[in-house]
């Protein structure tokens, strides 16, 4: 007989689509032990011995008169409350009820006793509600756990930890104010701080299913009680139980305490409501009904037409990324970055045209010392002309950015300035933009500058490229004085979008104009830079040709036609 039990005790994991509340399990305790190995016994005796049959069956049955109880079938659903008798004795007083739910078990036992009676002995639950779940202390679960398996082991960490994690969610934890918020990271982790803090925190629902072990007649001893099935589930679907349904397999073995260390056969089946074939697919169309009808809905919300821009107007996405900043003199840098839009071109209302990063420190890789900011930022703006002129040039929005270090004081200092236009072709760039910063020449201004912080910094950000007020023909920069420092890394991903992209109803030559204006620019970037190169060097040419004396351009003239 003892080759015959399983001890395979240790939980099984179950995914479910359907609601745990349809869960079912069968569950059968039956004492091999006692009275009922006695009985075996005895059976044997009488069949041996013909002459003495009479005698021992009145024995045999007198003896299985009294054994009753010996044997207890229940079929438990998911957080059932089956009351034991400590629970009966506890709850026929309204004294001992002290919360809603004690009030409401006292109306069920109230019930139960002017009723037929309550359908179990033996074997009761404990719901994820009651105070002897949230309660039950974990050495005792271990305890009635370990009488299912035949080696003792200590319990593992994460179940030391998970044991009552339900009752710990239930407490509001307080940040420790005497952490400072600078190292919120530890490098260093303890041993203990890792046990501590390293702990995965599902909400689950626990269920437990007890059994009373006691002598017939003597139920009601909580020294008694033993724990024979724990279950466990989430909304996501899972469901754990321990032990495992037996299936095929032989039942488990419980062994009680005491003097008697009388032996339980524990049995499990899954007796939940299987769907039926035609019911499986009633509920298959129901949910392809549902999807369509949702489906249906956010279609009439979004409308059958893709979203496009108004007539005459280029509409310029960009999603793009400052990934790293490499080659500055300090450390603990951050950019401040804003968008300048030229004219004809506007925004959204409510959308933010400037921004600054995290402070990042540096890492060296290699010979160099490079900050990883990965900061993402987006930016959407509309183009549109207001005359329709050949020689106007589309002019793409410009992004400044100025690089910054702050030290442990809190004082900045600033490391370089740079630009970047937007790119006019769509699509993924990588772009790696250049900085520069103003030097004040002499001592005094790198001393001042290590020491307090601070250093020259432009009043107009525009003026690393062409300042917007500048109305002149020639920028000059002469005496100004920079220190080329750092540079900025980029990824952009550019999209654009107007009527004119996808019209193909209009004429070719109104489409092609309509191209140049709105964007198709962008497709022709390349060749407009070289004409537009071309001609400044066309006209550079003729003004110094203007400028050569008379005589000279005859002479010249005369030797080409020779």
């Amino acid at each position: 007989m003892a080759d015959s039990w399983n001890i395979d005790t240790g939980e099984a994991v179950y995914r479910s689509r359907d609601a745990v509340k349809n869960l079912r399990i069968k569950v059968r305790i039956e004492r091999v032990t006692s009275t009922a190995a006695l009985s075996q016994h005895l059976q044997q005796q009488v069949l041996s011995q013909e002459d003495r049959g009479a005698i021992e069956l009145e024995t045999l049955t007198s003896q299985d008169q009294t054994g009753d109880n010996e044997e207890e079938v229940v079929v438990v659903g998911w957080q059932e409350k089956l009351f034991s008798q400590l629970e009966i004795q506890d709850f026929q007083d309204e004294e001992n009820c002290h919360t809603p739910l004690e009030h409401q078990y006292h109306k069920e036992v109230k019930a139960l006793s002017r009723g037929k009676g309550r359908r179990n002995h033996r074997i009761f639950t404990y719901t994820d509600h009651d105070r002897y779940t949230s309660c039950l202390p974990f050495h005792e679960l271990q305890h009635t756990t370990d009488l299912l398996t035949t080696t003792k082991s200590s319990p593992t960490f994460l179940a030391e930890r998970m044991a009552n994690v339900r009752h710990r969610r239930q407490e509001r934890r307080t940040m420790d104010s005497s952490v400072p918020k600078s190292k919120i990271v530890n490098w260093e982790p303890t041993d203990e701080f890792m046990k501590n803090s390293h702990v995965v925190n599902n909400a689950m629902q626990t269920m437990h299913i007890m059994g009373d072990l006691g002598p017939t007649g003597k139920l009601g001893n909580k020294a008694h009680e033993c724990l024979l099935v724990t279950i466990k589930a989430d909304n996501c679907g899972t469901v754990i139980i321990k032990p495992d349904f037996n299936k095929d397999k032989e039942p488990y073995r419980i062994v009680t305490d005491g003097e008697k260390r009388e032996a339980w056969r524990l049995t499990l089946e899954n007796v939940s409501t299987f769907m039926k074939p035609e019911e499986k697919d009633r509920e298959q169309n129901m949910y392809k009904d549902l999807y369509v009808r949702h489906k249906e809905y956010l279609n009439s919300l979004v409308g059958p037409d893709f979203e496009m821009p108004p007539v005459g107007i280029l509409r310029y996405v960009m999603n793009g990324e400052i990934v790293a900043a490499k080659g500055f003199e300090y450390d603990n840098l951050y950019i401040h970055f804003f968008m300048e839009l030229p004219n004809n071109w506007s925004s959204l209302p409510f959308q933010s045209l400037s921004g600054v990063t995290q402070t990042c420190r540096t890492k060296t890789l290699g010979k160099e010392n490079i900050a990883f900011f990965s900061y993402p930022f987006n930016f959407e703006a509309f183009y549109m002309s207001e005359k329709e002129s050949e020689e106007s040039i589309l002019q793409w929005p410009v992004l400044y950015f100025k690089v910054l270090s702050l030290d442990s004081w809190q004082r900045y200092r600033t490391e370089g300035y740079g630009y970047l236009l937007f790119p006019a072709i769509p699509g993924k760039h990588t772009v790696t933009c250049h900085t520069w910063r103003p030097l004040q020449t002499g001592t005094v201004s790198a001393l001042r500058r290590f020491f307090i912080g601070g250093s020259p910094e432009l009043e107009d950000h525009s003026y690393v490229r062409i300042p917007g007020t500048f109305k002149g023909e020639r920028l000059s920069r002469l005496g100004f004085c920079t220190e080329t420092t750092g540079s900025v890394t980029f990824n952009l991903h550019c999209i654009q979008q107007a009527r004119a992209f996808v019209d193909a109803t209009m004429m070719k030559k109104r489409r092609q104009k309509v191209f140049d204006q709105l964007g198709g620019f962008s497709q022709q970037g390349a060749v407009c830079t070289i004409l537009e190169a071309f001609q400044r060097a066309r006209r550079k040419m003729q003004e110094a040709r203007e400028s050569l004396p008379r005589d000279l351009i005859s002479t010249t003239s005369q030797l080409q036609i020779e």
